[in-house]
C-alpha cells in the first residue's frame, strides 16, 4: 500500500461507516465516506480513490448495483477496485452474486457482517494487485 492510498466507503449505515473507517485508518489508509450512491459516485469522480467499498441496499434495494454501473462507465474510475459489501445474502437468502459471471462488474462481493481480518486482507490484496500504471484521470487514456 502506498502511503496516500484512499478508500471510499459508500454505505447508508453510519455504524458501518465509522467502524470500517477506523479499521482502515488504523492500517494507514485515508478514508472518505458517502451515505448513498449519488453522493458516493460524485465523491468517487472528484477523489479518484484507490479502492471503493460499496453497499447494495441503500435508499433503494439495488442502488449499489446502479452506482457500480456508473463507476464502471466512467473512464477515470473504470479500473478502480470495487468491493461490494452487503447484507443482501441475509435479507434474500437464495440470492447469490458471482462477480466472475460478468453481470456485476465488482472485483469482489463480501457478505455482511464481514470479518475485519478478511476485509483488510482483501483490501490489501486488491491494492497490491492494482497495476502501477492504472488509468487515472488526466493520463490521456480513455
Amino acid at each position: 500500500m502506498k502511503e496516500s492510498s484512499t478508500v471510499l466507503i459508500i454505505d447508508d449505515d453510519s455504524d458501518f461507516l465509522v467502524a470500517v473507517g477506523h479499521l482502515l485508518e488504523a492500517r494507514g489508509y485515508g478514508v472518505r465516506t458517502a451515505r448513498d450512491g449519488r453522493e458516493g459516485f460524485d465523491l468517487a469522480r472528484a477523489l479518484e480513490p484507490d479502492l471503493i467499498l460499496l453497499d447494495v441496499m441503500m435508499r433503494e434495494r439495488t442502488e449499489g448495483f446502479f452506482t457500480l454501473e456508473r463507476i464502471r462507465a466512467t473512464a477515470s474510475l473504470r479500473r478502480t477496485p470495487v468491493i461490494v459489501i452487503s447484507s443482501i445474502y441475509t435479507d434474500f437468502p437464495g440470492f447469490r452474486v458471482d462477480p466472475g459471471a460478468g453481470w456485476l462488474p465488482a472485483d469482489l462481493f463480501l457478505a455482511k457482517p464481514v470479518e475485519p481480518a478478511r476485509l483488510i486482507a482483501e483490501v490489501e490484496r486488491l491494492m497490491n494487485d492494482r497495476p502501477a500504471t492504472a488509468v487515472r484521470a488526466g493520463s490521456g487514456a480513455p
